[in-house]
C-alpha cells in the first residue's frame, strides 16, 4: 500500500490547506455554493461515527485535490470537510492546478484529472486508497439531468435558461449525494482496513 515513489511525503501533506475556513479564504470565486453546501450537510450519524472510530484507531487522515470553479469541488470538498471536523480526522486541500505532480498519481481511469479527488493515509502515511469526482448515485442522476443542456447554443438566452435548470436540478439531488460520498468514503476505508 505505501509507495515509496510518491510525491505525496508527510511534509508534503503536512504543507495543504488545513481547514475549510483557510479554503474559503484561498479561493477566488464560488464562495457562496462552497458554504451552502458546507451548511446544507448533515453527516449521517452512524457512517460518521464508523468514520471516527477508524480515524481514532488507525489515525486516518486525508488528502484532498480540489479547485473552486468546479461543481463537483463544490459539493465534495465541504462534505470531507465537514466530515474531517465532526470525526477529529487531520484534512490538508491541495489546489489541483498548482500540484499536477500529486494529481498525476491519482488520474481517473489512468487518464483524467477528475475532482474532486481524495486520498486516504493511516496514521504512518500509508495510503489506504482514494476517491475520485462524485459517488456512483450521482454519476446515475446525472445522466437524464444532461439532456437539459443537449442540443442548446453556448452563450445564448436559451443556453443560460437550460444552464440555471441544470443547476436547479443538482441543488435538488445534493442531499442524497453528499450522503452517498460519506457512505463510499466508509466503505473504501472499511475495506482498506477491515473495519
Amino acid at each position: 500500500m505505501t509507495s515509496e515513489t510518491s510525491v505525496v511525503t508527510p511534509d508534503r501533506f503536512a504543507s495543504g490547506i488545513d481547514s475549510f475556513g483557510e479554503w474559503m479564504d484561498a479561493i477566488e470565486g464560488r464562495e457562496a455554493e462552497f458554504q451552502r453546501h458546507y451548511d446544507e450537510y448533515e453527516p449521517d450519524a452512524d457512517d460518521l461515527a464508523a468514520v471516527a472510530s477508524l480515524v481514532e484507531s488507525h489515525g486516518v487522515k486525508a488528502l484532498v485535490l480540489g479547485e473552486h470553479w468546479c461543481p463537483d469541488v463544490w459539493r465534495g470538498l465541504p462534505v470531507i470537510a465537514k466530515i474531517a471536523e465532526r470525526a477529529d480526522m487531520e484534512l490538508r486541500m491541495f489546489f489541483r492546478d498548482q500540484n499536477n505532480d500529486i494529481m498525476s498519481e491519482f488520474l481517473k481511469d489512468g487518464e483524467f484529472e477528475s475532482i474532486p479527488t481524495i486520498v486516504f493515509y493511516d496514521a504512518d502515511h500509508n495510503e489506504l486508497g482514494h476517491w475520485i469526482e462524485r459517488p456512483a448515485l450521482a454519476n446515475e442522476e446525472m445522466a437524464p439531468l444532461r439532456e437539459i443542456m443537449e442540443g442548446v447554443e453556448r452563450g445564448s438566452p436559451e443556453f443560460d435558461d437550460a444552464r440555471a435548470r441544470y443547476m436547479d436540478a443538482t441543488w435538488e439531488r445534493s442531499v442524497n449525494w453528499r450522503h452517498a460520498q460519506l457512505s463510499e468514503l466508509r466503505a473504501l476505508l472499511e475495506g482498506a482496513l477491515g473495519g
